[in-house]
């Protein structure tokens, strides 16, 4: 855990705010690339991830954006109604399963605050020279954040589509125009992701969601995770996930999402076969609790 100060608190949008945080003490924030995320510990006692949209070249300090959700469980509505200027606020290290790939040329894909981890991107692939586009879809333009600001910075690379006044992008067309060695890196809601999908080859496409894909597992069933390192088993409940059996056993781990998409609950399995069932694809030999069972009986956990 890293310790921030809430330095700016800007309203970008009416349900947008980004927020500042500078590193406390004069020390450096661990590094990171585009793509990655934070948790940030909220006075609430939530935690909640947001993507990091500043500068990796910045060590003082991290940008986050956060909008406004009308059925927040508590993250959103607290930073946009509670949080102020100078309040310490605790950050995880990054985290980034939603890496930019090296390619020769980019099309980002952005459907509102889906913005956020595609602005260091195409700051990135700019800066590199290399060929790289942006569309980015909104209701309107003063819904859409940043968009004056890629206006500025990046001129006819950045597409706005106003849905409200031009419909939604035609991607198949799009996609028709691409060169084979392009990557598509897509960010927004469901729809569009969905759009994404069909339109574009899956090789090609690189996305990051805000909501878990549905799909089709098997039954629930009981089975025992051993934590290694403390020696104790843990039942879990066919009608429990893990990391609730955990938590009960007295062995919580950090949990953001509690979907399968954040991240932030990663354990390493010693022995067993986990059954994945998680959205940003688990590591060799890791796995995430919130979400993920176990095809085996027993899994052991490095715990």
């Amino acid at each position: 855990m890293q310790q921030t100060v809430v330095e700016h608190i800007d309203r970008i949008t009416e349900d947008v705010a980004a927020l500042t945080l500078r590193a406390a003490a004069g020390e450096e924030l661990a590094p990171w690339d585009p793509g990655a995320h934070i948790d940030l510990s909220l006075p609430n006692w939530l935690a909640r991830q947001y993507s990091l949209c500043g500068d990796p070249a910045d060590r003082d300090a991290y940008r986050v954006a956060v909008r406004y959700d009308p059925l927040s469980r508590g993250g959103s509505e607290y930073v946009h109604r509670f949080l102020r200027r100078g309040r310490p606020l605790g950050v995880s290290l990054p985290r980034n399963h939603f890496p930019l790939v090296p390619a020769p040329r980019y099309l980002f894909l952005a459907g509102g605050i889906g913005i956020t981890p595609l602005l260091p991107m195409l700051r990135a692939a700019a800066a590199s020279g290399l060929p790289a586009t942006l569309v980015y879809v909104g209701p309107s333009l003063d819904s859409m954040p940043f968009a004056a600001e890629l206006r500025r910075s990046y001129g006819d690379r950045v597409r706005i589509v106003e849905t409200e006044r031009q419909g939604r992008p035609d991607l198949h067309a799009l996609a028709a125009t691409l060169e084979p060695d392009t990557l598509v890196y897509c960010c927004g809601p469901a729809t569009m992701l969905a759009a994404a999908d069909a339109a574009f080859p899956a090789d090609r496409l690189h996305a990051e969601r805000f909501q878990p894909v549905a799909r089709a597992f098997g039954p629930d069933t009981e089975f025992e995770a051993f934590c290694a390192r403390s020696g104790e088993t843990v039942a879990v409940p066919a009608d429990e996930s893990l990391l609730d059996a955990l938590a009960h056993a007295g062995r919580p781990l950090p949990a953001g999402c509690r979907e399968g998409i954040c991240g932030s609950c990663e354990v390493t399995v010693l022995d067993g076969t986990p059954e994945h069932r998680d959205d940003i694809g688990a590591p060799e030999g890791r796995m995430f609790p919130c979400v993920s069972r176990a095809v085996s009986p027993r899994l052991v956990l490095d715990l």
